[in-house]
């Protein structure tokens, strides 16, 4: 079957996903979607039989099916390999009454290992088929974990370069020394003055510059995307939740057939997208339950069919979410429209100049057919942390946490229910010792990793101990107006 990709705001451009992942974001600035998705759906009985590999296997195949098997094998052996601390690369544990699916196996210790280790390899498989011979450079807005998920998968990579933008003073302390610590040759970092969402929205107008597309085309160069809205960085994350539902059927918790919640803390709704065309796919999902901390934009989507970023942003203990623009929401609203673009990019043009949109009652009904939503502040994710590891035994991050307190919260429909880990609680370390009573005043990032390896008899992941020893290499901070420039200028010295 052949699967074209088009933007969410045109769909007079078609093309293979090749190109949509080469590209990143679609010319008009709207994001790329397929309508063919959907139309095929996976057999429950093959995926429940499947290991990880095979699963990713089956689903790439399905939606990118311009790679061939033999490709697709390739980039599947290569992402998840040696590089995991397991080779069930994402799995899912017991959390009381509900299941835990542990995202945080891989080299950065986040969720966005499963997709930033096979994205480069879809990037340069795509590279090659193209033959332009033009570099790459991946320009990417972080709130904190895709920044070094993405120079850790891209580093090094021929023809490549990777430039990452990340709140200044907004991302915890490892976070920020994961990426300012980064090596490679090919790698540019800086912090900007300014939260995520001014990060976001400055590299959105870079990737619409035309007259800096020109300079660099004239310099063999174009830009790409490993933010979510890259659909190479999308399909992966389709995998998991497929996988984690064998694992049940496998355990004897469900039958193949029965409906399974999943439960995602998100921000800029990518994570929880992908669970969404998981089931478009034929998984039995239940309900996809967003959870949003303080910053709950979604929250009050969901509820009431209004997008209104017009809000106090809140600095919070899980500042990966820490966002009021969640860009992946356009391609939701492209399905939930029928595929009306015209709409979708008048919802985006007042987002833009408005701060807000509403959608149609009969949008918002297929909404709330398929997403629930809760959040919790901080206090309530402290809380969160300190019963669940002593309750449980089990030690979970800020982000984790978020939506545990959003499970707890809600009845039971009878379902299983599955709630997404996507950091491991020592990329938080200072916030997760305080939750459990710790007074952690004065202390660093790596004394309060080792005051909670003391108390909870756990340990630190490899990677993230070995960042006390790192040389900080990329010490730069801007200010928003400034990105433009500093992409370029990464250019010229990567390329060079």
């Amino acid at each position: 079957m052949e699967m074209r990709y088009h933007s969410t705001r045109g769909n007079d451009v078609q093309v293979l996903s090749k190109e949509a992942i080469l590209t990143g974001i679609a010319p008009d600035g709207g994001l790329f979607v397929s309508d063919q998705i959907g139309h095929t759906t996976l057999d429950l009985a093959t995926v429940c039989a499947n290991d990880y590999h095979a699963n990713a296997r089956l689903v790439l195949g399905t939606l990118l099916p311009d790679y061939t098997s033999e490709e697709i094998t390739t980039c599947v052996d290569g992402a998840y390999g040696s590089q995991w601390d397991t080779q069930a690369i994402t799995p899912t544990t017991k959390l009381g009454d509900d299941w835990l699916l542990e995202l945080y196996h891989g080299p950065t210790c986040a969720f966005k290992d499963v997709a930033l280790q096979m994205l480069p390899r879809l990037m340069s498989v795509a590279r090659k088929t193209a033959g332009s011979g033009r570099n790459v450079m991946i320009l990417t807005a972080t709130s904190g974990d895709t920044g070094k998920a993405a120079l850790d998968g891209f580093a090094n990579v021929e023809g490549t370069g990777v430039t990452v933008f990340y709140p200044h003073g907004k991302v915890s302390d490892v976070q920020r020394l994961q990426m300012v610590t980064q090596q490679g040759n090919n790698v540019a970092v800086c912090g900007i003055r300014g939260n995520f969402d001014d990060a976001q929205t400055q590299v959105k107008h870079i990737f619409a510059d035309e007259d800096l597309r020109a300079r660099l085309l004239d310099a063999n160069t174009v830009l790409s995307s490993a933010n979510s809205i890259n659909v190479g960085r999308l399909v992966p994350q389709v995998t998991y939740y497929f996988d984690a539902y064998a694992q049940l059927v496998r355990a004897g918790a469900i039958g193949a057939g029965d409906s399974v919640d999943f439960c995602v803390p998100t921000g800029n709704f990518g994570d929880v997208l992908a669970g969404y065309y998981a089931k478009r796919l034929g998984l039995p999902v239940g309900k996809l339950i967003v959870a949003s901390n303080a910053n709950n934009v979604l929250t009050d989507f969901i509820a009431t069919g209004t997008y209104d970023r017009r809000r106090p942003f809140h600095k919070t203990i899980s500042p990966s979410m820490d966002i009021l623009v969640s860009s992946n929401l356009e391609r939701l609203l492209y399905y939930l429209s029928d595929g009306d673009c015209e709409l979708v990019a008048s919802y985006m043009a007042d987002l833009a100049n408005q701060g807000s949109y509403t959608i149609s009652n009969t949008m918002l009904e297929r909404l709330n057919a398929t997403f629930a939503c809760g959040f919790a502040d901080d206090d309530a994710t402290r809380a969160t942390i300190a019963s669940t590891w002593d309750g449980l035994g089990v030690l979970i991050d800020t982000h984790t946490a978020v939506a545990k307190a959003v499970l707890d919260d809600r009845a039971s429909e009878g379902r299983q229910r599955i709630c997404l880990s996507t950091a491991s609680p020592y990329k938080f370390s200072a916030d997760v010792l305080g939750a459990l009573g710790a007074d952690v005043t004065g202390l660093d990032g790596f004394a309060c990793m080792d005051e909670l390896e003391r108390r909870t008899g756990t340990a630190a992941p490899t990677p993230l101990g070995a960042l006390r020893s790192a040389k900080e290499l990329h010490p730069n901070v801007c200010d928003r107006d400034q990105m433009t420039a500093f992409v370029e200028d990464a250019c010229a010295r990567i390329f060079a």
